[in-house]
């Protein structure tokens, strides 16, 4: 069997879905792989290192040859309709913001299996992209901080005085939280962090951060993430939240609802009391924003007394360290892969519930059962949404 993947071709998309590592693992596995020509080049992987690694680089790939399609972002509804029915595809599918890809998808009998439906259980920790990808925009996160941010992180001692370590807040303790905690800690700031989960204590202090209690209930979800807040509810944790808010340098807010609009964690009001000079990395941006006022892909500059405040509004932050994000993602590609080859033949088990969890359309059919029910919906009918 043929897996090819193409080049991104949404802009500022960097990433590539296999990489020559995760080629020379797809080879030996029995399947013939096929890289469209310069798909790697901007995530630092150039076409020679494919070849080398005994992957096909074409100049073009003839989509209809292909049984399996391996991607980044969702993708576009031209390509489906160039794939031929039975096609496998594993990637990013993004199902509840693009059910125009979803029903193009089902109807051309194609099987789709998006990872981030991948559960969230001990055997498919390898093969989980969600996780693997936020790991990435944590660590960036602080990055971009710090690249905004007019002091120094660490606590330094000089004999021309004493300079006070940067205050960071982490609002929102899952992966990239924590990942955000502890770039954070290894930069010399003081961090603490905040989330609604109970577990959430052990976890920031594991990465040596100080956590923030709240009088409030956990909020616990299925599957590690954290549920959605009744409006006062929301309304009582941000009170609370407003002095720490008002404390803080730095903040990073990581909080995602799955299939929801991020919750609103930081109002401009809020923002108004914050010290001049201070930077907000907002990583939920893309899906509506933890903080009022960001915008996916821009800073915005938030006055407030004797200065302005920056709110950096996080877009594809992964995408900004492609060779590693990649490396990642492509390994998780893989095994998803290599979990349902057999003898250089795709063969996917549907009793096995990390397959079965995975997967998105078959045969015709939506198989995940609430972006279903989102295409039955009057709203799901439309042809204006869900587009890329």
């Amino acid at each position: 069997m043929r897996i090819a993947a193409l080049r991104e071709r949404i802009e500022g998309e960097r990433r590539v879905a296999i990489t020559p590592e995760s080629a020379r693992q797809l080879v030996d596995a029995g399947l013939v792989v096929t890289i469209e020509s310069g798909a790697g080049a901007e995530s630092g992987y150039p076409d020679a290192a494919y070849q080398a690694a005994g992957a096909e680089v074409a100049a073009s790939v003839a989509l209809g040859t292909v049984d399996v399609l391996a991607h980044v972002r969702p993708l576009p509804v031209e390509t489906i309709g160039a794939l031929k029915a039975g096609t496998i595809t594993v990637g990013l599918a993004s199902a509840a913001s693009e059910l125009a890809a979803v029903r193009a998808l089902r109807d051309a009998r194609i099987t789709s299996f998006a990872l981030e439906l991948v559960p969230r259980i001990s055997r498919a920790q390898s093969m989980d992209a969600l996780t693997s990808q936020s790991l990435v925009t944590g660590y960036r996160s602080v990055l971009e901080a710090s690249m905004r941010f007019p002091r120094f992180f660490p606590l330094y001692m000089t004999a021309a005085g004493t300079i006070p370590p940067a205050k960071v807040l982490v609002l929102g303790a899952g992966v990239a939280g924590l990942q955000a905690i502890a770039t954070a800690k290894r930069l010399g700031a003081k961090v603490s962090a905040y989330d609604v989960r109970a577990a959430s204590a052990d976890e920031v202090a594991s990465m040596g951060g100080t956590f923030i209690t709240l009088d409030l209930e956990a909020a616990d979800a299925a599957g590690g993430y954290a549920k959605e807040l009744a409006e006062d509810r929301a309304a009582r944790q941000r009170e609370l939240l407003t002095p720490h808010i008002h404390a803080a340098d730095i903040i990073i807010t990581t909080a995602l609802i799955p299939g929801r609009p991020a919750p609103q964690l930081v109002t401009a009001e809020m923002l108004g009391g914050m010290r001049a000079g201070s930077v907000i990395v907002d990583l939920a941006a893309e899906s509506g924003g933890n903080v009022e006022g960001s915008v996916a892909g821009e800073d915005v500059l938030v006055p407030v007394v004797d200065g302005v405040v920056t709110l950096v509004g996080a877009k594809n932050m992964a995408s900004a360290m492609a060779f590693d994000a990649s490396r990642l993602y492509a390994k998780n590609v893989a095994n998803l892969v290599a979990l349902m080859t057999t003898d250089g033949t795709l063969t996917p088990d549907f009793d096995d519930e990390v397959v079965a969890g995975a997967c998105l359309t078959h045969d015709g059919a939506v198989r995940h059962e609430p972006t279903a029910a989102a295409l039955e919906a009057p709203s799901g009918n439309k042809n204006s949404e869900g587009k890329n």
